[in-house]
């Protein structure tokens, strides 16, 4: 069996939004062994790939009429979320997890990977960011609700952004207006990593652009990541509003 590098649903779509997921995978090419040697319940982990974050971007890209594109390989093949140099790129360990497959991966290994699957999403992604001048670039991720031996986590939804805060700023006060939702910003991650998927996709062409991290237990079920598709659609177009 292979492992695609990206699939891209709604290519025919053309309003200004395009969704991507970058960790919307658990698959490893039968080359590395189908697990990268880890037991199946790791690869059904946070670990291996964004729990709920597809659903939800289906959703979303169904809400707002837009493309969507998302990586076919997981996170711990190679991780399209970092920048070619990052040492965190191709993960030993992760959350208290060694990863087998990948402890005696070498140069030549890494770059086979991002040839064969990192470079290939990315180009992808751009190939659609082209095709409109004024396109805006949402990301779609989640978050375990607690990492091991850490407290819990206790946002709702994370918007991450860099320097380019024009869309984010009006999607969190938004978000924040809504009853009963922790909001961080920021949160869990930074905003920011040299060369990431956003880094990558919007900073560097001056897109509009953000990155939304959902709690994964609150889009475990396929009507929870509708719900939140079509919640989050309608936030996003009015925060884009205020960029005009």
């Amino acid at each position: 069996m292979t492992t695609a590098p990206y699939h891209v649903e709604g290519e025919a779509r053309s309003r200004r939004f395009l969704v991507t997921c970058d960790h919307a995978s658990h698959s490893v090419p039968g080359d590395l062994g189908g697990t990268l040697g880890l037991p199946r319940e790791d690869m059904a982990r946070h670990i291996a790939y964004d729990v709920g974050a597809l659903g939800t971007a289906r959703a979303l890209a169904v809400a707002l009429d837009a493309p969507l594109v998302h990586a076919g390989f997981s996170r711990l093949v190679i991780d399209p979320n970092r920048g070619e140099d990052d040492p965190t790129l191709l993960m030993k360990l992760y959350d208290g997890t060694i990863i087998p497959g990948n402890r005696h991966a070498d140069a030549a290994e890494r770059t086979r990977r991002l040839e064969q699957y990192w470079r290939p999403y990315h180009d992808a992604i751009e190939r659609l960011a082209a095709r409109r001048e004024d396109v805006v670039l949402v990301a779609m991720h989640s978050f375990t609700p607690q990492l091991r031996g850490r407290p819990p986590r206790p946002w709702h939804v994370g918007i991450l952004h860099a320097w380019d805060s024009r869309l984010s700023d009006p999607l969190i006060a938004r978000l924040q207006a809504q009853e009963g939702l922790v909001v961080g910003r920021n949160q869990p991650y930074p905003g920011h990593l040299p060369g990431d998927s956003m880094h990558r996709n919007a900073l560097m062409h001056g897109r509009h652009n953000t990155l939304i991290e959902l709690r994964s237990d609150l889009i475990e079920t396929a009507d929870a990541q509708a719900e939140w598709g079509a919640r989050l659609a309608p936030l996003l177009r009015a925060a884009l509003d205020d960029t005009d």
